[in-house]
């Protein structure tokens, strides 16, 4: 409001009224006093708001130990349609919701968060939370080769007297000497051959040809003896290879040939089940340590839990995927598998001399077959 006009010195005319000049005068002063008080309200309102947006930055600062946690990451290398998609999303689901907002399971797969190696180093350093890797263990951990040794996993039922007799008291303390604790076995699958020379029917038929194998030395080892020319390669980087001919064939469970649509590259799928391979849920020791222990007591129990889930999504996926790659053109065929456990022996000789303890973890798998 502007000042009464009583407060300004209006001065007086020779003729008793107010002089013209000074009521100007007063009125400018009444004006500027009017605009210094907006002023001064509108630097209070400022100051009113800086304070709160510093108050709402602080809290924001002194609360990341709060969010930090909140995302759990979990890597993989499948497909959309693959069973390591439908494991660690059926995983997520479970656990997020017994989490109920403890923490939060996000699953990042097709190989966004690097390829296995890349993963299982993540996990070391504490970057990424969760990965789920098969063959390439192996690489890490000298005793889990067992898993590459051919023919040596029955079936599923085999594989879960292996697991309770030979893998947790065993495999994976080992693993853990590694700075890796492995939460539960999934399924990576039983492994066939596919390529673009010939059906494949013995070992001798894989000579000369250039075979895509993951990161896992015995692997490498075991198609080197059957013949095959073997070459490690991130599964991101497999369907061009074999699209533009630096590679003729690789070798993967059924999932993984058709989410990949690796039917769309490779002309024979010769059914040999070489290779039984477990895909590990798998957190790095120091980093999962850091979680509250009621968060890591869900993760660690869902996970265990799941594995019912992913076997019987395995074997139902098994047979209808066959009839999905032989409806897209593949040829398929069974293989002499007498052959190629006969081909297998220098692999297993080989294993059981290199690794401590390899020799009675084979015996004691083969014990374990018909039970």
């Amino acid at each position: 409001m502007y000042p009464p006009i009583d407060d300004c010195d209006l001065g007086t005319a020779k003729d008793g009224r107010a002089d013209e000049g000074a009521i100007r005068n007063a009125i400018a002063f009444s004006e500027e006093e009017h605009m210094k008080r907006n002023i001064l309200d509108a630097l209070r309102v400022a100051r009113r708001i800086a304070l709160v947006v510093a108050a709402a930055a602080t809290a924001a600062l002194a609360a990341p130990a709060a969010f930090a946690q909140t995302e759990v990451k979990l890597g993989h290398v499948g497909e959309p349609g693959s069973l390591f998609q439908k494991s660690a999303d059926e995983y997520a689901k479970r656990a997020n919701a017994k989490l109920a907002g403890k923490a939060k399971v996000i699953v990042y797969g097709s190989s966004q968060l690097g390829g296995d190696k890349e993963m299982i180093q993540k996990l070391k350093l504490g970057t990424l939370d969760m990965a789920l890797p098969s063959t390439v263990m192996s690489s890490e951990v000298d005793i889990a080769g067992l898993f590459e040794m051919p023919y040596i996993v029955k079936d599923r039922e085999h594989m879960k007297r292996i697991e309770k007799a030979i893998f947790w008291p065993t495999i994976e303390p080992a693993i853990e000497k590694k700075g890796l604790t492995v939460l539960a076995l999934w399924e990576n699958g039983f492994r066939q051959i596919t390529n673009n020379k010939r059906p494949i029917k013995v070992p001798g038929d894989l000579a000369g040809i250039k075979l895509r194998v993951p990161e896992g030395k015995w692997r490498v080892k075991m198609f080197q003896t059957y013949g095959a020319n073997p070459s490690p390669m991130k599964f991101s980087e497999l369907f061009t290879a074999l699209q533009t001919g630096v590679m003729d064939g690789e070798e993967n469970p059924l999932t993984q040939i058709y989410s990949a649509k690796l039917q769309e590259v490779q002309k024979y799928l010769s059914l040999s089940d070489h290779v039984y391979t477990p895909a590990y849920l798998t957190v790095g020791t120091k980093h999962w340590q850091t979680l509250p222990a009621d968060v890591r007591k869900i993760l660690a129990d869902t996970a265990k839990e799941t594995q019912a889930f992913v076997y019987e999504t395995a074997a139902h996926d098994e047979q209808e995927l066959l009839g999905k790659l032989k409806q897209a053109g593949m040829q398929v065929n069974d293989v002499d598998k007498d052959a190629f456990v006969a081909a297998s022996k220098p692999i297993y000789e080989e294993f059981a001399k290199a690794v401590p303890g390899a020799a009675q973890a084979i015996d004691t798998a083969n014990s374990l077959r018909n039970k």
